[in-house]
């Protein structure tokens, strides 16, 4: 049992040390950065969408924007689409599940908003409605996945994928990325 642990644990490691020696993903992570920047700067917001874990990590990433992450400072308008679940349910309901994101998109966002879609297939039909639906309004949309990318590949202006098939290697190195991206905004904007 110790051993299994121990291969988890290096098996995590390993998916790290892949992601730091990737000169274009610290590229792209610093890009993604100064883009959420700029658009903040701007009066404009961040929007987050996932399902199960990655719904988890977008809240968590919009928590750390919108309440703090490492220092006291102005909240950031940050915000995950799936946290009213009335509106969930109600959508889910009478459009369907595949439509909850898009129609909050549709009522909330605006041109020059950014969307980060968290999705470790990159396939999840709700996730790619959001994403066309922020491509509709202008948005700048930043595809989270893992495996190849997915759908999402072809539709975001900006793709982090995890060079990962593993469900928890993906997730584990999304909130790596979005605690990298909470960072360096707080650096950025308040230091």
């Amino acid at each position: 049992m110790q051993e299994k642990i121990i291969d988890l644990i290096n098996d995590s490691i390993r998916n790290f040390s892949n992601i730091s020696n990737d000169k274009r993903m610290i590229s792209l992570i610093e890009q993604i950065s100064d883009i959420i920047i700029a658009a903040l700067d701007n009066e404009n917001k961040l929007l987050l969408c996932g399902n199960g874990g990655s719904a988890a990590d977008a809240q968590h990433i919009a928590a750390e924007l919108s309440g703090r992450f490492e220092m006291d400072r102005k909240a950031l308008n940050a915000q995950a689409l799936h946290v009213n679940s009335s509106y969930l349910t109600a959508v889910a309901n009478d459009y369907g599940f595949e439509d909850v994101y898009s129609r909050m998109i549709e009522a909330s966002a605006k041109s020059g908003d950014v969307l980060i879609a968290l999705s470790t297939s990159g396939n999840s039909k709700n996730v790619i409605n959001a994403i066309k639906k922020a491509n509709e309004m202008e948005m700048i949309t930043v595809g989270f996945s893992g495996n190849d990318g997915g759908v999402m590949k072809d539709i975001c202006k900006y793709n982090l994928i995890i060079p990962s098939n593993n469900t928890a290697r993906i997730q584990e190195a999304h909130i790596l990325v979005g605690h990298i991206i909470c960072k360096l905004i707080e650096q950025k904007i308040f230091s």
